[in-house]
């Protein structure tokens, strides 16, 4: 089972004095080219900068909701095998890679060859994409058992989708697929979530793929 989920835009500094590498992050065979390429055109330098783990420097209000400290060490571990984080300047990251924070904007032609060769073997997988579409364009895994999770608010009697806010119910999904035993499909997915928010799930039809959607009630 794979965890998708995009970066934030808050970031926490570093606290870490230790050498950044790019040669010490995930899939550095595949991203290492492409990750000095895009720094490189920063005109700035980030290989002094403090580090710390991806999980911790991304501070924004899904990773504040996920809150990795918080987790049993079972759960974290389960959490650095399951989620990969994407990013702008690096493509994509495990949660205990070491980073300096930046700042960037995703492109997603810098990164959709490199992403496909270097998740070519990710995408059988189940996978959960918690991403936004600017990040779902850089890879786009071409499992049947990807499920793409939408969040929804019900007002007066109507629902429309929860923009900003709907970061925090994707940081307490996350946690409670780390908290749980690995899954391998969607229907499993479903009797899952559906234990703690309201939830449909709508199956694979033609071209169109399967959704989650929490339904966050007035």
């Amino acid at each position: 089972m794979l965890i998708l989920l995009p970066p934030s835009e808050r970031k926490n500094v570093g606290v870490e004095e230790s050498g950044f590498t790019l040669e010490g992050l995930s899939f550095a065979a595949q991203l290492t080219d492409t990750r000095k390429a895009l720094i490189g055109k920063r005109g700035s330098d980030l290989f002094d900068a403090l580090t710390g783990q991806a999980i911790s420097i991304y501070s924004g209000v899904l990773y504040k909701s996920f809150d990795y400290e918080s987790l049993s060490l079972a759960s974290q571990q389960r959490a650095n095998d399951q989620i990969l984080i994407f990013s702008a300047l690096f493509g994509v990251l495990r949660p205990t890679d070491r980073i300096p924070a930046y700042s960037a904007k995703m492109k997603s032609s810098d990164w959709k060859k490199p992403l496909a060769n270097a998740l070519i073997d990710k995408e059988n997988q189940f996978i959960i994409d918690f991403r936004s579409s600017t990040y779902e364009a850089a890879w786009k895994p071409t499992s049947v058992n990807t499920v793409y999770v939408r969040v929804f608010q019900v007002k007066n009697g109507h629902r429309s989708v929860i923009t900003h806010m709907s970061k925090k119910y994707r940081g307490e999904l996350a946690r409670l697929l780390v908290d749980s035993d690995e899954l391998k499909h969607p229907q499993e997915l479903f009797t899952l979530v559906s234990q703690r928010f309201e939830t449909e799930l709508h199956s694979k039809t033609g071209k169109n793929p399967n959704y989650l959607d929490l339904i966050i009630g007035e």
